[in-house]
């Protein structure tokens, strides 16, 4: 009898273990998935109430919209291509050049992780805007009557921000990385004669393969995503996909369009996870 009971007690205790799932479920529930779903209601409603697909199909076809997607696509590849020169050029010369300092440089470099991305790009312009140090300074030592830098307020600019605040996150995983790196390898190729980038090429890339595919699609998810960038350099005919829902929420009232966009741009984000996932387990990152 006695056995009897014990199983049917452990089954009883893994029920009620199993009830603490309830409440962060529950939390999910009301802070995410209800406000989501919400959203995804009112993007396939029209204006009577009747759910249809043609409020979706006309945004997607609209110029505004494939203007912000190209846009969205095209700062998010260069910004994530920057980054991951950037980041393998500094991650090579602080792991594999010795100098004084490259410690704390490191450190320096970590600390854009914890800055707000509006903080940032408020130095560029600081810097480089129409009134900023650079442009006073050329203006006044070549007399010059009009800012004759002004590549911030464009596209450039926005990408040039996204590659400061973001590459800290291709840096970080490659010295880990190349810390693993055997320096037995790469002192008996040296002796053999190989020259240096011979032995980036064969030894040190390969083995940076996995942080550069992590740290390349943690980019990429961020900066299709980057809203404050965008909106504080107010870049001319520069609009994402998160301005553009910003802007028909906010400054046309039009709630319907934008959360259609918001929900292709929640899509287009699961995709891009998605695909991280995928690259994580194949190359096993």
């Amino acid at each position: 009898m006695s056995d009897a009971a014990f199983p049917t007690a452990r089954r009883a205790r893994m029920r009620l273990g199993g009830l603490w799932i309830a409440p962060p479920a529950l939390v999910l529930a009301i802070l995410f998935f209800y406000p989501l779903a919400l959203i995804a209601r009112q993007a396939f409603l029209d204006q009577s109430g009747v759910f249809g697909l043609q409020p979706f199909l006309d945004v997607l076809g609209s110029r505004f919209f494939l203007n912000a997607l190209i846009n969205t696509v095209e700062i998010a590849v260069s910004a994530t291509a920057g980054c991951l020169a950037l980041g393998l050029v500094l991650a090579l010369i602080l792991a594999f050049v010795p100098f004084p300092g490259s410690v704390l440089i490191a450190r320096l470099i970590d600390t854009f992780i914890a800055l707000p991305t509006f903080l940032v790009t408020l130095a560029f312009t600081f810097l480089y805007g129409s009134a900023g140090l650079l442009n006073g300074v050329l203006m006044h030592g070549l007399g010059l009557a009009s800012p004759p830098v002004d590549f911030l307020y464009s596209a450039w600019g926005v990408i040039l921000a996204e590659v400061t605040v973001y590459t800290p996150f291709i840096l970080r995983p490659l010295l880990a990385s190349f810390s693993l790196i055997d320096r037995g390898q790469i002192e008996a190729a040296s002796i053999l004669g190989a020259r240096p980038w011979r032995i980036v090429r064969q030894i040190i890339l390969p083995a940076a393969v996995p942080a550069l595919i992590a740290g390349g699609s943690l980019c990429l998810l961020l900066t299709v995503n980057e809203f404050g960038v965008v909106l504080f350099i107010g870049a001319k005919g520069v609009i994402t996909l998160p301005l553009l829902i910003y802007d028909k929420a906010i400054q046309e009232s039009d709630y319907q369009t934008a959360c259609i966009i918001a929900v292709i741009n929640v899509g287009l984000s699961l995709a891009l996870f998605g695909l991280y996932r995928f690259l994580a387990r194949r190359f096993g990152i």
